[in-house]
């Protein structure tokens, strides 16, 4: 039974509503509209909402399908069975939205678990369900036979509840012998009705005259509404009240208070008695909003405001006066009141800003346009009339244009974003009213970025210091560069400049990593072969165009101890450091009985050679130097002495890790007579190697010669030009080769001692944290400056 009445209700609902239904989908929530027609049934259905959302029915109850709309909730309910919408109750399309040109009913449906919101918008069709209907059911007029034909009598239009097409669309009068209707079309005021004298009265013939005005709207069959006039012939009142002005013009200020009297009109009757007392009254063709106004005083005729004026709304009303005789047949006389409003500055300029770029770039040229700014004031003359300004402290300024009441904000000095990238500019609108009123917006214009900044290295130059024998491919030193523009502007990429140059070959075994700017050596690099070196990094931003800077890099190899101490001094003829010496038994103690000599190619302590005796078959008969290697007896020999001994000299330099090499000495005790023989023999061969020692001598001494002539010239050429281009302050002389050793020898009572250490210029210090084998020369160019001065 409940099913047969649900489809009969269906089937009923879709006929009398012609539902439309459309969708539109968004994301997670979607709009659906359908159209009804009011004072459908309770239980009509309006639409499935699940069908038409795609919506799962078996999951509405569960999911607590509903509709939360707070104003028209009770208008509709949704089936959570099976999701259809139905009409709740009885809907009056004029009770809901009065005489709106479209009536339209916002839903809003959720489903739970998850959270969804749906809109269905219902739109509520008119339907011809009023009649016209006059405030009067019947209406009596009061005319002396006098009247003139052609006489006009306005009517109280008639009302009809519907909008649109289903209004009153026209009158029609019953068929009588003395009236004819006009009809006056007032618009928005609808249709007034008129009744036209065609013929004079004869009250003896007849006293009363009874007419039906019909009023009927648009419909489809039209609907009417009627009322009865009853038209009473009186004796002749033959003068009509007459308006002391031809003209009523008054002005009235705006926010007048209620109560203010805008004018009295003054109308006057010739005849007596009652016929001569004259009533004041509203037009019938007055609007609901005139009433609503004002208001007239019946006897005196003053119009009094009676509600708020608003210039900015209305700016002129023109009222219809109506001044009536209270004669039997009164007389009336209408006479219009325009009514000039008054604008005073109660309106503050009101800021649009029609164009805006927010951000600008930086090298913008002074003039460009950053917004269009609109300004609007409702009130007119000078209350209306708009000045615009802003503070000083910003690059820009606004500039007039062609158009009324339009500016241009535009750029008034260079900008420069690493200074300042947002400004907050406050656009001050102020009238010219008494008093002024003003009102200001703040946009905000962010300064974009261009590629107008060179990347600057951290330091320039750069001086680093690597130990030698590094790691192969590993990181040694890393430079860094910063950009004060941001994004891709400040993205920085490094490379090393290689220009070819033969003097700058090691650049060709770096390698630097281009975001990072860390720098890869990819060989060890070795102290005794190379000291110092100098090359060049190049850092480009990634902006268009690109822009770059570069920086000097200083490199000084720090010396480890890497090299074992050689042996010069014994060397047998296999090249083994074995030796043989000859010694006469009958020596005194303190007989030299060989001195060994070795080299370290290290510089300072790691080159700064020891020797100790590391095997001897007899420590009380010969003794060793520490520091210049001579082996000397330390007694006399005797009988019972072997007749060889083996001395093992243990060669160590002073590094953290000490390197070491030995050498073998094996000394023969015998006779005077095979001394001295032996001894020629080793006197002509150390001749011959005497000779060859002075001839390297002499060549090495003439190359040493040469070298410091030119060291000379050259200084001296350096400051005759008085240059003062230095790279650096450190050792890059020849000097600072760090493979010549020099002695010290000093005595302490009858000892000798020698210390053997690297070879240092006179004034050179040793920098503290350098390993104690870098070299600083003093700065001479301050000496010479204080020199020549």
């Amino acid at each position: 039974m409940e099913q047969r009445r649900y489809e009969r209700r269906k089937g009923r609902g879709y006929l009398v509503g012609c539902v439309v239904a459309v969708l539109l989908w968004s994301g997670a929530s979607a709009q659906i509209r359908y159209s009804i027609s009011e004072e459908v049934n309770e239980g009509t259905v309006v639409g499935n909402v699940a069908n038409d959302l795609g919506l799962d029915k078996s999951t509405l109850r569960d999911r607590k399908y509903r509709i939360v709309s707070s104003n028209a909730d009770h208008l509709f309910h949704v089936n959570q069975n099976d999701g259809v919408l139905y009409v709740s109750r009885n809907i009056d399309r004029e009770e809901v939205c009065a005489q709106s040109s479209k009536c339209l009913i916002n839903l809003k449906t959720v489903l739970e678990n998850p959270l969804e919101v749906h809109y269905v918008v219902v739109e509520v069709l008119d339907i011809n369900d009023h009649s016209p209907s006059f405030p009067e059911k019947e209406k009596h007029l009061e005319i002396s036979e006098s009247v003139l034909p052609g006489a006009r009598f306005q009517l109280k239009p008639s009302r009809d509840l519907d909008s649109g097409h289903f209004s009153v669309q026209q009158y029609k009068l019953s068929h009588n012998d003395y009236f004819r209707l006009e009809v006056r079309d007032k618009g928005k005021d609808g249709k007034i009705p008129i009744l036209v004298l065609q013929k004079s009265l004869d009250r003896e013939a007849a006293r009363s005259n009874s007419l039906e005005l019909t009023a009927l709207d648009g419909g489809k069959p039209p609907k009417n509404g009627s009322m009865n006039i009853v038209v009473n012939v009186l004796d002749v009142n033959d003068n009509t009240p007459v308006f002391s002005k031809d003209i009523y013009s008054v002005t009235l200020s705006e926010n007048a208070p209620i109560g203010t009297t805008v004018v009295q009109v003054n109308a006057t009757d010739l005849d007596e008695g009652q016929n001569g007392e004259v009533y004041y009254s509203f037009g019938n063709s007055v609007s609901n909003t005139l009433f609503k106004l004002f208001d007239i005083n019946t006897s005196t005729g003053e119009i009094i405001v009676k509600a708020l004026i608003d210039y900015e709304e209305k700016d002129k009303y023109e009222i219809e006066i109506e001044a009536s005789d209270k004669g039997l047949a009164p007389l009336t006389t209408e006479k219009s009141v325009i009514i000039q409003i008054v604008d005073i500055n109660d309106n503050a300029p009101e800021i649009e800003v029609t164009s805006f770029s927010n951000s600008i770039p930086e090298d913008s040229r002074t003039g460009t346009t950053v917004a269009l700014i609109s300004v609007h004031d409702l009130d007119s003359g000078l209350n209306g009339k708009v000045i615009c300004s802003i503070g000083e402290d910003v690059p820009f300024a606004l500039s007039p244009s062609l158009q009324d009441k339009m500016y241009s904000l535009v750029t008034k000095s260079p900008l420069d974003r690493e200074r300042r990238s947002k400004y907050d500019v406050t656009i001050i609108a102020k009238d010219a009213g008494q008093p002024s009123l003003s009102s200001a917006k703040t946009i905000s214009v962010v300064v974009s970025d261009v590629n107008d900044n060179r990347p600057e290295f951290s330091l320039s130059p750069y001086t680093f210091y690597v130990t030698e024998a590094n790691e192969p491919g590993a990181s040694v030193f890393s430079v860094k560069a910063f950009d004060r523009d941001e994004t891709e502007n400040a993205l920085i990429s490094y490379h090393i400049l290689r220009d070819g140059n033969k003097d700058n070959k090691v650049t060709s075994f770096l390698n630097i990593n281009t975001e990072s700017g860390d720098i890869l050596a990819l060989k060890s690099f070795d102290f005794e072969t190379l000291k110092t070196f100098q090359f060049q990094v190049v850092a480009s931003d990634s902006g268009t165009p690109s822009l770059s800077s570069n920086v000097t890099v200083n490199v000084f190899i720090l010396d480890q101890n890497d090299n074992a101490p050689v042996i010069l001094y014994p060397v047998s003829s296999n090249g083994s450091a074995e030796g043989v010496e000859e010694v006469p038994r009958n020596v005194n103690a303190g007989h030299l009985v060989t001195k060994v000599r070795a080299y370290d190619a290290d510089i300072g302590y790691n080159g700064w050679l020891l020797f100790s005796l590391q095997e001897v078959t007899d420590h009380s008969l010969f003794g060793l130097d520490r520091y210049t290697g001579q082996i000397r007896t330390l007694r006399s020999f005797t009988e019972t002495d072997e007749a060889e001994h083996k001395l093992v000299i243990l060669v160590k330099d002073n590094g953290n890790v000490s390197l070491s090499a030995t050498a073998t000495v094996v000394v023969k005790v015998v006779e005077p007579k095979e001394a001295f023989a032996a001894s020629d023999v080793k006197s002509a061969t150390k001749d011959e190697e005497d000779n060859n020692v002075i001839f390297y001598l002499m060549i090495t001494l003439g190359s040493v010669s040469t070298l410091f002539l030119i060291s000379i010239i050259v200084l001296i050429a350096m400051q005759c030009s008085k240059s003062t281009d230095y790279t650096s302050k450190y050792l890059q002389e020849t000097n600072y080769d760090g493979t010549l050793c020099h002695s010290i020898q000093y005595r302490s009572g009858e000892k000798r001692y020698m210390l053997v250490g690297p070879r240092m210029s006179i004034g050179s210090t040793i920098v503290p944290g350098s390993h104690a084998n870098t070299l600083v020369l003093p700065d001479r160019r301050h000496t010479s400056g204080e020199a020549i001065a």
